[in-house]
């Protein structure tokens, strides 16, 4: 894949927001503990919604950077059981993945979980991964005792490289704190057999807050913009580069991002390709 190179495409969302620091960021609004929810925009509907969130909102800013490359590797069985609980919409779902803040130069293992109510939980160490590599024996213990704690039952996956992602993020934080907001763009998905990359004038929207009816939630409902459980990028990833034969869920996502090829909509059911 290829990597980022500067360009000021997406100035006209990031200019006019008053810039705040990473301390000033997990002063206010840093919450392991929340409810998301995700929502796939397009260009038309954030310039519309563009005005309020400039009253409401700061943009983290780093170095003068207020866009930043995050690279995250996915780990999943072979059977793929991660994404396949995901897809069937289990309560008692997981997440482990290595990411990587390639602009500050730090990287972290995440497990993600769920909690009450739908809540994403989400623990994490420093931890440092090379290229094609595998989880560490300490990393998989950190998986499985993480798992294991929280749902109250043996972790019982093999896991293994399944996908890497590459995306720019623009992180907004409410002026009031308690609320965050991150836009996605430019996302490239990749494995060891194929890549690809989503349309550059689709973003995914991820709203955070105690409840989930945020200032910024009430902004994107204003232009039509609903929020789905459909929009996993690993699911996503995993889907659009044939690494797993159910995928309907995420469709209407795949489409919008522009993910869909022809040998996918081959494997379709007739009902859903006019979907």
């Amino acid at each position: 894949m290829t990597q980022f190179t500067p360009n000021m495409d997406l100035d006209w969302l990031v200019s006019g927001f008053t810039p705040i620091t990473l301390d000033q960021l997990n002063e206010s609004a840093e919450m392991l503990s929340r409810i998301d929810n995700k929502y796939v925009v397009d260009r038309w509907s954030l310039e519309r919604v563009l005005p309020e969130l400039l009253t409401q909102f700061d943009i983290l800013e780093i170095d003068n950077r207020r866009m930043f490359t995050y690279e995250t590797r996915y780990f999943d069985d072979a059977e793929r059981s991660a994404y396949y609980e995901h897809h069937q919409g289990l309560r008692k779902g997981f997440k482990v993945r290595v990411r990587r803040y390639a602009d500050a130069g730090l990287s972290y293992l995440e497990v993600k979980v769920k909690g009450r109510r739908g809540m994403t939980v989400k623990h994490r160490l420093p931890y440092t991964l090379g290229a094609g590599e595998s989880l560490c024996n300490e990393a998989l213990s950190f998986a499985r005792d993480t798992y294991s704690e929280h749902y109250g039952k043996p972790f019982r996956y093999a896991l293994q490289p399944a996908l890497d992602i590459r995306y720019q993020r623009i992180t907004l934080v409410a002026k009031s704190g308690g609320e965050r907001m991150t836009i996605d763009a430019r996302l490239q998905f990749w494995n060891s057999n194929n890549s690809l990359n989503a349309t550059s004038d689709v973003f995914i929207v991820e709203t955070k807050s105690a409840l989930g009816r945020g200032f910024a939630d009430k902004c994107l409902r204003r232009v039509h913009a609903r929020p789905t459980k459909k929009c996993s990028k690993y699911c996503i990833g995993m889907a659009a580069l044939g690494e797993v034969t159910r995928w309907n869920r995420f469709m209407p996502t795949m489409r919008l991002l522009k993910l869909m090829d022809g040998s996918q909509l081959a494997r379709l059911p007739e009902r859903l390709k006019a979907a």
